[in-house]
């Protein structure tokens, strides 16, 4: 999977340079095209943290301060070149410090009917999760350390979300009528970081991988994909 989502970045028209953080480095010696985009300078690589959360504060603090940086996981098995552009497209149109990729729910079961995908119940979603997050400016990179808060209280994440949206927002989230934009606003004034979405059309933008099932779907989704392209005239 590592290999399509370097290849996607790689095809991109948005991405200059690409860092691999993790897995252990005797471990990428034997994969002879990694090893060659390292030994070539087309790859860079960082030795993982202690946690997702880590990983990433470790990526950003190796970039210069006012370099912009896209975030994404090595198991974003559908991510494709047009999905990375409109995302950056958008996230640099926006303004923000911060943006993150979604998906309305519905857009993924349209296009994938039998998946399951975990999502946000906000009003005018609900939201599925990306694995594309954009650190546009220095201050966005603040919510790292957000991050590294929330995945500490792994087993208890809305004590900190609830304490950042505070008491009327996390009432309205309860109560159906807490929008994305409002949750962002919300956010924003309380972590002093511009925060925004791009609601992203691709239903393959919210696909990853956690488990066989998905790895199996995934690679049903890519045959599927292989066979339509080569009955193309």
């Amino acid at each position: 999977m590592v290999h399509r989502v370097i290849e996607t970045l790689q095809t991109s028209h948005s991405i200059g340079q690409i860092t691999l953080v993790g897995p252990d480095r005797a471990m990428l010696r034997k994969d002879a095209k990694i090893e060659h985009l390292l030994t070539s300078n087309a790859l860079d690589w960082l030795e993982n943290a202690s946690s997702p959360s880590a990983s990433a504060a470790h990526g950003l603090e190796r970039q210069p301060p006012q370099q912009p940086i896209l975030l994404t996981t090595a198991d974003h098995a559908l991510l494709s070149p047009a999905i990375v552009d409109h995302f950056l497209e958008q996230a640099l149109a926006s303004g923000c410090d911060f943006v993150v990729g979604v998906a309305r729910l519905d857009t993924v079961q349209t296009r994938f009917p039998d998946t399951r995908r975990t999502a946000i119940q906000l009003r005018g979603g609900p939201y599925c999760g990306c694995n594309l997050f954009a650190f546009m400016t220095e201050r966005g990179r603040q919510l790292a350390s957000f991050w590294r808060r929330v995945e500490q209280e792994r087993k208890r994440p809305w004590r900190v979300i609830t304490g950042a949206l505070g008491p009327i927002a996390t009432l309205r989230y309860l109560l159906g009528r807490l929008t994305l934009e409002q949750a962002l606003a919300r956010l924003s004034r309380q972590l002093d970081v511009k925060i925004g979405a791009v609601v992203l059309p691709f239903a393959e933008a919210a696909i990853d991988v956690d488990s066989t099932a998905d790895l199996l779907f995934v690679e049903k989704i890519l045959a599927q994909n292989a066979a339509e392209k080569t009955t193309q005239p």
